[in-house]
């Protein structure tokens, strides 16, 4: 078996036939055969997070908040942004590697099966969703927080049962898997209801696929504007819930207009859990000032200003460009961008168009991307300005190089769309230019 993760990761690729295949029936039973046949369970509260866009925020919300009041976390979240590990933190940090080594090699003896059991193939995802769950059941935790990776209903993580469920937005995306609308999108996210238990929907107007559904198996339904209420001014805002009552809270410190709706969902959830794992209202104002999450609207100080954010759908775009505008005026912005070919990309740059002066489009390093030339041309024909100029890339750090060199301080540089775009600058990029050309 291989000895580091490294090599379980190369393996895993191997695997199977297919990058995404959906359903449950394959994980399902090998993590019935897991912990000698006793199967894969959670031995503390779970929540799982599902949604479009603000799963991540949602996360690290409520992994800090929890933390804060003395609760050892355990969060799942996907994909990385530059190392694996940072998908599985225990207690705010991400396990070393070694530490994963053992799960991965459970999970493989249980997937090659024997004793009569057939040998079930197990996606990229699959397989690594499993090591990651049996390294946190072991880890001694009061709460687990898992994010689903795509949809939710036929997503590994739906095979673990959560004592509560959220459901942030609901927008187009994974068209191709989940359906071509948000009606359809919305069945697929709520299937990670269960009957009886608390879920939380933080979207403002949600499908009613994700209502009727959580009728239908009887969910303890949240929902916002309805069982919890939030408002605010240029300096505070407030929560209402069913029972509870925040006042005078400072702005989370994920920044952008977007991440109120998500704080709001997760003090809902807080709510809906609290008499299992009771939180104070400190608690949840530390929690909320001291929340961090790399590559989410992120800000890197120095000059000419960085932003890093994972947005690569119109509705995230959209969240992107309203943040942006609210920035403030720069003389020029500059925008480094590289995303997957099955994005609706034509809505996105339509959206974020009017404020992008320079475009670096890059290449990235997986068959599914779309390619510089690809990106370029797509821009090209949803572009209407005169004033604009473009430029095609190898990688994520050479096109932030580019802009780092045609900037002036006073600009601003925007690195958007993959992970694999951000994780790309932030693992080569920003360290490499920082101390030359991104001075404070």
């Amino acid at each position: 078996m291989p000895s580091t993760l490294a090599d379980w990761l190369a393996h895993c690729e191997r695997l199977h036939p297919t990058t995404i295949e959906m359903g449950l029936d394959r994980v399902r039973a090998v993590a019935q055969r897991l912990n000698g046949g006793q199967g894969l369970r959670l031995p503390c509260p779970l929540i799982t997070v599902g949604g479009t866009n603000g799963k991540g925020s949602t996360c690290a919300m409520l992994e800090a908040i929890y933390q804060q009041a003395g609760y050892r976390t355990g969060v799942y979240t996907s994909p990385h942004l530059v190392h694996f590990e940072e998908r599985c933190r225990v207690l705010g940090a991400p396990v070393a590697p070694a530490d994963l080594v053992p799960a991965f090699a459970e999970v493989e003896q249980a997937r090659r099966g024997g004793d009569g059991q057939p040998e079930v193939s197990l996606t990229y995802f699959e397989f690594t969703t499993l090591a990651i769950v049996l390294t946190l059941a072991r880890a001694g935790l009061d709460v687990v927080i898992l994010e689903v990776g795509l949809g939710g209903r036929l997503d590994a993580v739906n095979v673990f049962d959560p004592d509560c469920a959220v459901i942030t937005s609901v927008d187009l995306d994974h068209m191709e898997y989940l359906g071509p609308d948000r009606e359809s999108i919305g069945y697929e996210k709520a299937g990670i209801m269960r009957t009886g238990r608390p879920v939380v929907v933080s979207d403002p107007v949600p499908p009613q696929t994700v209502l009727d559904r959580a009728l239908e198996v009887g969910a303890d339904l949240w929902r916002l504007g309805r069982d919890f209420h939030f408002a605010g001014d240029k300096q505070q805002w407030g929560w209402t819930g069913r029972n509870r009552r925040y006042s005078g809270l400072a702005y989370p410190a994920l920044r952008g207009a977007n991440q109120l709706v998500n704080a709001a969902g997760v003090l809902a959830a807080l709510e809906a859990l609290h008499p299992r794992l009771p939180v104070t209202a400190q608690a949840v104002r530390t929690g909320l000032a001291l929340v961090e999450l790399p590559g989410r609207f992120q800000i890197v100080p120095g000059q000419p200003t960085l932003v890093l954010d994972v947005a690569h759908n119109p509705h995230s775009v959209a969240a992107l460009a309203e943040n942006l505008d609210a920035m403030g005026f720069y003389p020029t912005t500059h925008a480094v961008f590289g995303a997957m070919a099955d994005k609706d990309l034509r809505p996105m740059f339509e959206r974020v168009n009017p404020l992008i002066d320079r475009w670096y489009f890059t290449d990235l390093p997986l068959g599914r991307a779309a390619t510089a030339m690809d990106l370029a041309a797509i821009w090209q024909g949803t572009n209407t300005r005169s004033d604009t100029a473009s430029s095609r890339h190898g990688s994520p750090v050479e096109a932030l190089a580019a802009a780092v060199s045609a900037a002036d301080p006073a600009d601003r540089i925007v690195v958007f769309g993959s992970f694999f775009t951000v994780g790309g600058v932030l693992q080569d990029g920003v360290p490499r230019l920082a101390a030359k050309h991104l001075q404070a």
